[in-house]
């Protein structure tokens, strides 16, 4: 069981006179509290590494925070490569985790000294062609079939589009060695959004005996396992949270067993952590305008799927709860939707909540990674504000709303039209 905790009713209130809803909502104070869990649960590793994958939430307000705290970032395109350069990092505090990979987003990267990571052996010669090899390149590994522990499935890497089989991790790396690469890094993710503590160390071990075999087999120098991310959150009440602490605990056993038993006690362990990171430090505060009943009762609200994709296009569960009624009873079953021509616009659907009207503010819980970040505009829908509430309790705009402006930015070369 884990806590949902809503804001203050008063902060919605406050907020919202300055920035109307919807609007995403970030707590500064649990984004600084997962990065120091995180750090702490790999101390034992002195080198150890977060890098925020900025797909999840590519907004500067909250990667501020992170970098404060000493993590780097996880970028996949070039325009994610030009928001970490912005921001000021620099170097081996960036990884670049691509895959079929635009031309010149290789050579990009090697400028700002990113960490390269190549998802496919016939990437080895357009980096080559492009831009030349670097002194230190990290390779993706996928071993195929099904990820069990036990009889349990965690995941399926053979069905998954991304890495390299075992043999050509080994063909690649005699292959960069001869051309000039000096150290190697090994990356992996093979489960997305599971809380099941075993995942991140056995994804380790799966990394560290092929790092150990390389070493033995080639010769080559490893300096890095990055265990990507796949660690999740409990997007439901009933479900518990993993323990990052054991987790970390569970790494370092294989650490010792397979690394440090071959002499390679001076590894980096990396971790690529997205929704664990600022999954849960995200709500999306939305108010009810509508309601309606017919087949159902619907809750008409002012969010819609091009503010929080996830429940239209995957059916994914988010808490929802009614801002100021946390105490309330469970009276009503509700669909909770948005106003786009799609009948799957909808955040919840026959969800029990409290007797809910007009006016309410509706509290989505867990939207900080791949929330806003998976937005779009259908329908004309424009994607809305970002505000980073602040230990001290204030707020501050970090990302303001679309406009219609910005919405018709590119069709300027429409000059007949006045889309002003």
């Amino acid at each position: 069981m884990n806590i949902k905790h809503t804001p203050p009713l008063e902060t919605i209130q406050k907020i919202a006179k300055v920035f109307p809803t919807p609007f995403h909502l970030y707590s500064e104070a649990e984004l600084e509290k997962r990065a120091r869990l995180l750090k702490r649960a790999f101390q034992w590793n002195p080198d150890f590494k977060e890098y925020f994958a900025v797909k999840a939430c590519p907004t500067p307000g909250v990667i501020r925070v992170f970098q404060r705290e000493g993590c780097g970032v996880d970028c996949a395109s070039w325009c994610e490569l030009k928001l970490a350069e912005a921001m000021g990092f620099r170097g081996e505090e960036i990884m670049f985790s691509s895959n079929e990979t635009p031309a010149g987003e290789f050579a990009y990267a090697k400028k700002l000294g990113a960490i390269i990571n190549l998802d496919d052996i016939s990437m080895i010669d357009y980096l080559n062609d492009e831009c030349g090899m670097p002194d230190k390149l990290c390779l993706r590994y996928n071993p195929g079939g099904e990820l069990k522990i036990g009889t349990f499935v965690m995941g399926n890497p053979g069905e998954a589009k991304f890495g390299m089989t075992r043999e050509q991790i080994f063909e690649a790396v005699r292959k960069c060695m001869r051309l000039g690469v000096q150290e190697f890094a090994l990356h992996a993710f093979l489960a997305s959004n599971t809380t099941d503590e075993s995942y991140y160390p056995l994804n380790a071990r799966i990394l560290m005996e092929l790092a150990r075999d390389l070493v033995r087999q080639l010769g080559c120098r490893i300096f890095m396992i990055n265990l990507s991310g796949g660690i999740g959150i409990p997007y439901r009440p009933e479900q518990d949270e993993a323990d990052i602490a054991k987790i970390g605990s569970g790494v370092e056993r294989q650490y010792d067993e397979i690394l440090r038993a071959a002499g390679m006690e001076d590894v980096r362990i990396a971790s690529e952590l997205g929704r664990y990171m600022s999954g849960p430090a995200g709500w999306l505060v939305t108010k009810i305008i509508h309601t309606k009943k017919t087949y159902r009762n619907y809750l008409g609200v002012d969010a819609c799927a091009a503010d929080l994709m996830r429940p239209a296009m995957y059916g994914a569960y988010h808490h929802i709860t009614i801002a100021g009624r946390k105490t309330a009873p469970v009276e009503e079953v509700y669909d909770v939707v948005g106003s786009l021509c799609e009948n799957n616009d909808k955040f919840a659907v026959e969800r029990p909540l409290p007797k809910a009207e007009i006016g309410d503010y509706l509290v989505l819980h867990d939207t900080g990674a791949h929330g806003r970040s998976m937005g779009y505009n259908y329908n004309g829908r424009l994607r809305s504000a970002e505000i980073l509430l602040k230990k001290d309790g204030s707020f501050e705009l970090i990302r303001r709303a679309e406009t219609p402006k910005d919405y018709f930015a590119t069709l300027d070369i429409c000059r007949d039209l006045d889309l002003q």
